[in-house]
């Protein structure tokens, strides 16, 4: 199959890929690498540097080639949207209108990352929202444009090729880098956050699967369906990190409870976040 994954060279994107390729799909991947890293490139895709804002203006024949679309690409984490919020929409929300539009119109299936923050609420920060309205317009599309796509959230994705460094590093990334180069780690609240950890082998799993069986038309939650607190993590790491105010906009609580995607899939998402920190070799 010909395939196209906007967010290519980021974190969830880089793996796909990579496993699209043992497939031996033939894969593009646009990226206009803001968080995306060129060492992440995988050898037999072809990688585009571009913004999704501007996917609008390839021509049909680029669009005629695809069979399926990949839409990870967004600006992601909830702090750094309060800085920014226009970009946010403008990205997550405009830009997937154009996307799926484009879809529709070429008749090419879409497979959408939203984003598990939807629970917490919509105008809980503007990250959320503009996540939430990508998920309507997808919804839009579909009901009024031919669309045929699915919705995935995301829960708490943490291994291979995650951030490290920056301020769009998320708990697991930032604290293996802290570790590894003396840095203090930290805490933001009493610790008591609860996250479900799902580890991005079993998201690629869920997405492989969405396109292979053609189950569209469903909002599929992709959690582990198992949470910790962010002190359970750090006594899991061996750490003691110093404790600052808690930051605004941040779900007390994330965990899958959903079965959507057991019942539709046959999805089993079997790594745990404790197994995967005790085999680090830090």
């Amino acid at each position: 199959m010909k395939i196209l994954v906007t967010g290519g060279a980021g974190f969830v994107g880089t793996n796909l890929i990579k496993r699209l390729l043992t497939q031996n799909h033939s894969i593009i991947s646009i990226d206009n690498y803001n968080t995306g890293l060129h060492s992440n490139h995988q050898d037999g895709a072809v990688y585009i540097n571009e913004d999704i804002s501007n996917l609008y203006k390839q021509s049909k024949y680029f669009w005629e080639k695809f069979d399926v679309v990949f839409h990870l690409a967004a600006i992601a984490r909830i702090q750094p949207s309060f800085d920014n919020p226009k970009e946010y929409f403008e990205t997550n929300a405009s830009a997937t209108f154009d996307l799926a539009k484009i879809c529709a119109e070429a008749k090419i299936p879409l497979i959408y990352a939203g984003s598990s923050s939807h629970h917490s609420g919509k105008f809980k920060n503007p990250y959320t929202f503009s996540k939430d309205i990508g998920e309507e317009v997808i919804k839009l599309c579909e009901q009024h444009f031919g669309l045929k796509a699915s919705i995935t959230r995301f829960y708490n994705v943490y291994g291979p090729y995650q951030l490290l460094e920056g301020g769009y590093t998320t708990l697991i990334g930032r604290w293996i880098n802290n570790i590894k180069n003396n840095i203090q780690c930290e805490i933001y609240g009493d610790g008591e956050k609860r996250r479900d950890f799902t580890h991005v082998d079993d998201i690629v799993d869920a997405l492989i699967m969405i396109m292979e069986q053609q189950a569209y038309g469903y909002n599929f939650e992709l959690g582990r369906g198992k949470n910790y607190s962010v002190n359970e993590i750090a006594e899991a790491f061996n750490i003691n990190p110093i404790h600052k105010n808690n930051k605004p906009g941040e779900a007390q609580d994330t965990l899958n409870t959903d079965t959507t995607a057991n019942d539709v899939l046959g999805w089993n998402p079997t790594k745990d976040v404790l197994d995967y920190i005790h085999k680090l070799k830090l």
